[in-house]
């Protein structure tokens, strides 16, 4: 055959298919995000979080956290010569993406430097990371959220802080820590028989040398789900003679040798693959307590209550990324002879995820900043914090799958697709749902603060307040919100239901002051007005659709 009659490589010219969203600043280019930090008190970081952005948005990072995914982290329990070990290999990928939001001090800013807008600050830092690769937000989380805990034990707060606020991460071979310029914290709370009923935790402590704070202890038990096993020590909840109690628990005891903390095997997850999780067994692990016998989960509570908050943070970081993501991949497909960001429906649908996502972040940094000005010493932020984190932690994280299913679907059948990042998101986004506490311990949480007195109640409604009388709307549901909490009866059955409008009434309310105005309309008209669909793309016709998805698109 002559060359000029073989039949050409190439059977068609690709056209109208959409780029990647790569090589954009996730903070820059997320106005609502710049909004928030600036107005919640932590433009002073502002240049901070630029740098962070332009990393989370680069190809490079992009692709590592492809990366990280597609190669899953490894258990080794033993070396070649038949040693127990018990470390968990990771690939390269990982390593690159955690020593990053480690320098970038996403584990420590606020401890680190603390100031006026920390909290805020760090937030937004860590929802432009998380766009990126979420998975690294767990030892990131765990480690931020160990320090208020581990101050209940000054001694142990000495010896950990200055290595866990360290910028350095030391993470690829495991060493005492000591030995390292930087450490991370882990925790482990769960059991088999129990799960978030932590009081029937079954792990023992004997004390070592009479026992106490700060004393050293014998563990002998297991933990059902042990986060971050990579990370160079633990807080965990075991039973000591004075009741549940929490410990400090280094992987290497102080005379250098393994801490017998034997890991049984990785979880099989849905999402978070990056990531390790395990099932570990305690035989005769060597710990310190901290604080009191019997008042360990008052002190981890601490611990819990931040890594709430980042639940929150990474929920609307997710609901960021599928919006971004199907803005942008609207904006770039053609169907039926015109663009899909020009399409009706299609604009009320990616306006319907512009809203849920814009009040997400408005909703996480306001929280943030309660717990700046909490640590202030603001007894109604302290009292905010106490209900919203619950209230915000259950709504997020309950909108985030149902977002990144609609936004998966804006690509049609190419976000079923690996390649397209979007099933990773989709798998991704019921984590922070459950992890720290599934939707019904938040509800029941938000009741128990009824409960304890009328001031988190009171702080609630103060901070609703702030937008009374600005829409009709808002003003109609704060009512019937508070005639539905004045009712007690089968008020745990009925839980879930108040939570949910106790969320909206409050984003509402930061909507109508903080949010573009057509924003706020609209989540006062789909979300207050009563006429809601059950799927998003069910905004009232009138809405300006082009003025909210112009908003919330990385690139015009």
């Amino acid at each position: 055959m002559a060359t000029a009659e073989r039949p050409r490589s190439a059977t068609h010219e690709v056209i109208n298919q959409a780029t990647p969203l790569e090589d954009h600043n996730t903070f820059e280019a997320d106005r609502v995000l710049v909004e928030a930090l600036r107005r919640e008190g932590g433009d002073w970081a502002e240049e901070r979080a630029r740098e962070v952005g332009a990393f989370a948005g680069s190809a490079r990072a992009i692709r590592r956290g492809a990366e990280a995914n597609e190669n899953p982290p490894k258990l080794r329990t033993h070396d070649r010569f038949g040693n127990r070990v018990d470390e968990v290999d990771f690939h390269p990928a990982w390593h690159e993406l955690l020593g990053a939001a480690v320098g970038f001090g996403l584990h420590a800013l606020p401890w680190r430097e603390p100031q006026p807008g920390a909290h805020v600050a760090r937030g937004a830092m860590f929802m432009a990371f998380s766009q990126a690769e979420a998975g690294v937000g767990c030892p990131i989380s765990m480690t931020y959220s160990a320090i208020p805990a581990l101050r209940a034990q000054p001694e142990l707060a000495a010896e950990w802080e200055p290595r866990l606020l360290s910028l350095s991460y030391d993470g690829e071979r495991l060493r005492p820590a000591p030995d390292k310029r930087g450490a991370l914290c882990g925790m482990g709370m769960t059991e088999k028989q129990g799960g978030s009923d932590v009081r029937a935790n079954t792990t023992t402590a004997t004390p070592l040398n009479g026992g106490g704070p700060g004393a050293e202890y014998e563990l002998n038990g297991h933990k059902w789900f042990m986060s971050a096993p990579m990370c160079d020590a633990f807080l965990v909840l075991a039973q000591a003679e004075g009741g549940l109690s929490c410990f400090l628990m280094p992987r290497f005891t102080p005379d250098g040798e393994r801490n017998p903390i034997h890991i049984q095997r990785l979880k099989d997850k849905l999402g978070n693959r990056s990531n390790a999780s395990s099932e570990v067994e305690f035989r005769g692990a060597w710990a310190q307590l901290a604080g009191e016998e019997g008042r360990g989960v008052p002190t981890i509570i601490e611990m819990v209550n931040h890594t709430r908050l980042d639940c929150g943070l990474g929920a609307a970081a997710g609901l960021r990324t599928g919006t971004a993501q199907a803005i942008h991949h609207a904006q770039h497909r053609a169907a039926f002879g015109k663009l899909l960001v020009e399409q009706p429906l299609m604009q009320n649908v990616l306006a319907d995820l512009a809203v849920e996502s814009e009040l997400a972040t408005i909703s996480a940094l306001r929280l943030a900043r309660a717990y700046d000005e909490s640590i202030a010493g603001d007894e109604r932020a302290t009292e905010l914090k106490r209900i919203a984190n619950a209230v915000l932690k259950y709504w997020l994280c309950k909108r985030a799958p149902a977002h990144a299913a609609e936004a998966l679907e804006c690509f049609g059948g190419n976000g079923f697709v690996e390649e397209s990042g979007m099933p990773r998101l989709y798998r991704e986004s019921p984590l922070n749902s459950i992890w720290e506490g599934s939707g019904n311990v938040q509800c029941l949480d938000v009741l128990r603060a009824m409960v304890r007195g009328p001031e988190a109640l009171d702080a609630f409604f103060a901070e609703v307040d702030e937008a009374s009388g600005a829409d009709a709307r808002l003003d109609a549901a704060a009512a019937s919100l508070r005639a539905e909490l004045a009712d007690l009866e089968a008020i745990e059955a009925r839980a879930r239901r108040l939570v949910e409008r106790m969320a909206l009434v409050l984003q509402g309310s930061l909507a109508v002051r903080f949010a573009d105005p057509t924003v706020a309309d609209a989540f006062c008209a789909s979300r207050l007005g009563g006429d809601w669909g059950g799927a998003f793309g069910t905004l009232p016709a009138g809405t300006d659709f082009a003025r909210i998805i112009e908003r919330h698109a990385v690139f015009s």
